[in-house]
């Protein structure tokens, strides 16, 4: 579906461009439409630069139409279905539970139609010095674009292009009709099993998500464990609850082939012991990672250096590229964030476009201090440094790990799963990081996340109050730890 001010050529969206070079000037121009091209776009707005945003596919990026957005609609009506199919307390029970995935989807694609309105379309109408361009883009130099025949210039330009699934060189895959997390969150119907390629953020979560629609599911991760880069004590009890649920964990294994037998298909994989095993379901997910949109904008042509490692537009600290008109944002650089979240594209978005604009500015984005979650049930969360990083850098650390069934409210709802592990500086009590597995991890996070912000110490969580019973007196137990048994406290004691 299409917003009525959905424009497809250029002169839709400013006829001037019909006239030629000479009206095609901007201030800005940003290749990409999703946050961090949207972010430029509003930062450069308030800077009362004139700017254009070009996108040649759906506006709203990837967390919108095929991330974030629709990933967490359907693992919360996955949730709601297992939990009614599995009432988790005594005296209840429920009948009649059905499954209308063809409802689901519907409701998922006008959750997406509303979102590009609100925050996307709505946007534009309210910033007129944005000019939204519904096309490819290329570069000609680096002052200028072809687009739809038509030259565009600019002193300045942030791409935004984004990422794309990763697809790993396994032997017979291209013939095969595998998912990415794109065509999952796409299917007409559910399939009875699949095989799910990667146990990081995104092959949890949807992994998770379609067992609990009632699909087989069996997750091959090459590393040693699941949430490979989580603390060990995260990625075992989430390892734990997933296979309580009835999903099948094989870790240590690297997939080596794959083919297609009608509507089967099969993996052969070398297992931990050296040997190679088959497995065979209905569909197979690959969320092997993602990798920068970096091919088809000329961007050699403008003077835009790739990385080696991953193809990623190399940016210094202030989001510059090696060309000097260009800065980029988003999924589709190598910089100090090695994560692709949202939110930190979005920031990256806004710095660019507030340092190409202002000489002056020299704003940094700040990575010392970002949380992530991944959206399992339960969540997984962190911020700040685990326990191995911390020694790294030569720190000597201490740490204090509490299990929820020792936090009331987990045990008075009859889920005590989880558990949250707390790094601090030996000698000052300063938190230096937080790791999670709960229910609402991705909520508890920010409080820990201001703690590490503002430096603050063990004590300083002790002497938080905290209202009782909560998920969040988690924090404040856990930080008890360090010098009481918390295991032994009575309730809301120091």
């Amino acid at each position: 579906m299409t917003h009525a001010c959905c424009p497809t050529k250029v002169e839709d969206v400013n006829p001037a461009l019909k006239g030629g070079v000479k009206d095609s000037r901007f201030d800005l121009i940003v290749v990409g439409g999703g946050s961090a091209a949207f972010a430029a776009a509003i930062k450069a707005d308030e800077l009362n630069a004139r700017s254009a945003v070009i996108e040649q596919d759906t506006i709203g990026g990837t967390c919108l139409n095929r991330g974030c957005v629709p990933s967490k609609y359907f693992i919360r009506a996955a949730e709601l279905y297992h939990l009614m199919k599995q009432p988790p307390m005594p005296g209840l029970s429920a009948k009649g539970v059905r499954l209308d995935w063809k409802s689901l989807m519907a409701k998922k694609a006008q959750l997406l139609e509303d979102g590009r309105k609100a925050k996307y379309w709505d946007i534009l109408e309210a910033h007129p010095k944005i000019t939204y361009l519904h096309e490819q883009a290329e570069f000609v130099s680096d002052t200028e674009l072809r687009v739809n025949g038509t030259i565009l210039k600019a002193p300045k330009f942030v791409i935004a292009t984004g990422s794309s699934a990763f697809i790993p060189p396994i032997e017979g895959l291209t013939q095969v009709k595998y998912l990415t997390s794109t065509e999952a969150l796409e299917l007409k119907a559910l399939p009875k099993s699949m095989l799910v390629i990667g146990a990081n953020a995104i092959g949890l979560e949807l992994a998770q998500m379609f067992a609990h629609l009632g699909v087989g599911v069996t997750i091959h991760e090459v590393a040693g464990r699941i949430a490979p880069y989580e603390e060990p004590e995260i990625s075992e009890a989430l390892a734990k609850y997933l296979t309580e649920e009835g999903l099948t964990i094989c870790t240590c294994t690297k997939v080596l082939k794959a083919r297609q037998d009608g509507k089967q298909i099969t993996v052969t994989a070398q297992m931990p012991d050296g040997k190679t095993q088959e497995f065979v379901a209905e569909a197979l997910l690959i969320a092997t990672g993602r990798r920068p949109n970096t091919q088809g904008f000329g961007l050699e042509r403008a003077g835009v250096t790739l990385t080696r490692r991953g193809g990623g537009i190399q940016v210094d600290d202030e989001m510059k590229t090696s060309s000097p008109n260009i800065w980029a944002a988003g999924d589709c650089v190598d910089c100090a964030c090695p994560s692709q979240f949202v939110y930190v594209a979005a920031t990256q978005g806004a710095t660019a476009a507030q340092n190409a604009i202002d000489d002056c500015c020299h704003r940094k984005v700040n990575y010392s201090v970002i949380p992530h979650a991944i959206f399992t049930t339960p969540e997984v969360a962190g911020v700040g440094l685990t326990e191995e990083q911390a020694q790294a850098q030569g720190l000597k650390v201490k740490t204090s790990v509490l299990e929820f069934r020792w936090v009331p409210r987990a045990w008075l709802s009859l889920d005590e799963r989880g558990l949250i592990k707390m790094v601090a500086e030996e000698d000052t009590g300063r938190i230096l990081g937080v790791h999670l597995v709960a229910a609402h991890g991705g909520e508890l996070i920010h409080e820990a996340t201001l703690a590490i912000k503002h430096r603050l110490t063990i004590q300083d969580l002790i002497d938080t109050l905290h209202v009782y019973p909560t998920l969040s007196e988690a924090l404040r137990i856990c930080a008890q730890g360090f010098f009481k048994d918390a295991t032994k406290l009575s309730c809301c004691a120091e």
